[in-house]
């Protein structure tokens, strides 16, 4: 490089590797307040100040500032410029892009001085240089690396090190580092995305797009939009599933330490459904003046839903009606009044009322089934736990073949079935957690259900649509089958009613038998 020109004016380069220096450590601004002092002392204005934020790895053409104070200097080719840099390794950390670097001060006649090494243009001099250069290169290179292994330690442990996806932020805990955890409001929009499209409430990864657009705090680009790509990541994310997976690492479905947003089976249903066959989406507004019965009573000649509208009177009263709207059908387009439809329901659900005789029994029957649940509960997680371990010794006899095999289409092969096998064994955990021995005791569990079952009518009697239907469900395996004559057919009952019916010759007895 060449010395520092005793006239003309003086250009200085700032850099530093990372916005987190840039903010934090104030490394520009010390930098510029150091070299300018050096100007002052050499006699020299200071025409303009080039800064640049990144790596010193690679071609100095891809820096900003770099390129910015060439041109600058190519603009003005009757000026005499030094251009001074803090530090040599401000001017490049890669032995490559700083003999080019040199190059192009050379040919263009700039004078260039650092801070902290003195140039001389000797051979000598040019070979201590390059040294320097070299030497930079290395601990960049070096300093890489343990960065890498750092990152790649800290996955294998369970922690993200990446960028925070959307639904968390980085908290720094004791002795734990920076950990992921659940961000307000962002998680809990990203939870209902993934469990609405799982359970089929979006139709479409359109829909899901729809819905974040939805809500202002949600991130976008500069042009406002979530865009399509953002979406499908959200999808196909194991983090929100507490599941770490890095190609760059090697790792498969490596339990995290973050709290996940979703079960896992939810996320594989999100996977089942991404590349599956796009379900109807889900009504948004089922009406509530029909809210009881919409979808839950059926004609009884074709077996369809039962539709529901408004007819206007003669004086311009409106009447609610049900009517089956199956061409075809004997019933086609007969209307039934909605309150006696209605009515005849709740008349059925008063004779589903058992006699303390078989409560007694349902008791029993219960119990028996909670001291089951628990057994099963354990026969479960063992099953659960052995064929983890099958996993693990087939995950080992597939590394061991891939560190004796040269063949790179078969070692791909090897690690495509690891990965398999290790989301295999994330599913099989997340059973077995699920299988676990009841909470709290026999008598707190079953009360509620129990009141139920002594009279299920209590609920429907409250009016409130969600309990109308909940009970509807509880009380019934499959729609009420209801004709405009007859009024509703023997339904098929759910268990337990259908349970103690059988005790009692296969017929439901009422309270007052």
């Amino acid at each position: 490089m060449n010395k520092t020109n005793s006239k003309g004016k003086a250009l200085i380069y700032c850099r530093v590797s990372s916005r987190s220096q840039e903010t934090e450590g104030h490394g520009l601004e010390s930098q510029e307040t150091r070299c300018r002092q050096y100007a002052q002392a050499q006699g020299l204005e200071v025409a303009a100040v080039f800064p640049d934020t990144m790596t010193g790895g690679g071609g100095f053409m891809k820096r900003p500032g770099m390129v910015a104070m060439l041109s600058f200097i190519d603009a003005q080719p009757d000026e005499q410029f030094t251009v001074i840099f803090d530090d040599l390794k401000r001017a490049s950390r890669d032995t490559r892009a700083f003999l080019d670097l040199r190059d192009a001060f050379r040919i263009r006649g700039v004078g260039v001085t650092c801070l902290n090494f003195k140039f001389d243009e000797t051979p000598e001099g040019e070979f201590i240089e390059t040294i320097m250069a070299a030497q930079g290169a290395l601990e960049r290179k070096q300093n890489g690396r343990q960065v890498a292994q750092k990152m790649r330690a800290r996955m294998e442990s369970g922690f993200w090190v990446h960028q925070a996806p959307i639904g968390y932020r980085y908290e720094t805990q004791r002795g734990r580092g920076k950990v992921l955890i659940p961000n307000p409001p962002l998680d809990g929009i990203i939870r209902e995305a993934l469990e609405g499209y799982a359970t089929g409430r979006f139709g479409s990864q359109a829909e899901v797009k729809r819905f974040l657009e939805g809500f202002p705090d949600f991130p976008r680009t500069k042009q406002g939009e979530v865009r399509q790509q953002e979406v499908t990541r959200i999808l196909t994310r194991s983090l929100y599933a507490g599941f770490i997976c890095s190609e760059t690492y090697g790792i498969s479905w490596l339990k995290a330490q973050h709290e996940p947003l979703i079960s896992i089976e939810t996320f594989e249903k999100v996977q089942e459904r991404r590349t599956g066959v796009s379900r109807a989406p889900k009504r948004k507004n089922i009406g509530r003046d029909f809210a009881f019965l919409r979808g839950m009573v059926a004609c009884g000649g074709c077996k369809a839903p039962l539709r529901s509208s408004w007819s206007k009177g003669k004086m311009g009263k409106k009447y609610a009606y049900y009517h089956c709207q199956t061409k075809g059908c004997s019933a086609y387009g007969k209307s039934i009044p909605k309150d006696r439809v209605e009515g005849d329901v709740g008349a059925l659900l008063k004779t589903l009322e058992p006699t303390p005789g078989l409560l007694a029994l349902a008791r029993a029957m219960f119990r028996r089934a909670w001291d089951n649940r628990a057994d099963l509960a354990k026969d479960a997680q063992a099953t659960a736990r052995a064929q983890i371990g099958a996993d693990d010794k087939q995950i080992q006899s597939l590394l061991d073949r891939i560190l004796t095999s040269n063949n790179a289409s078969v070692i791909g092969t090897y690690e495509d079935k690891i990965a398999q096998l290790e989301r295999q064994k994330a599913v099989l955990a997340e059973q077995a957690e699920k299988h676990t021995i009841p909470h709290g005791t026999f008598e707190e569990k079953l009360e509620p259900l129990l009141q139920f079952l002594a009279n299920p009518w209590k609920l429907w009697e409250t009016g409130q649509v969600e309990l109308r239907r909940l009970t509807l469900k509880l009380a019934f395996a499959g729609r009420l089958e209801y004709t405009r004559n007859e009024g509703p057919r023997t339904p098929e009952l759910a268990l337990p009613f259908k349970a103690l019916g059988v005790f009692e010759g296969g017929e439901m007895v009422s309270g007052g038998a």
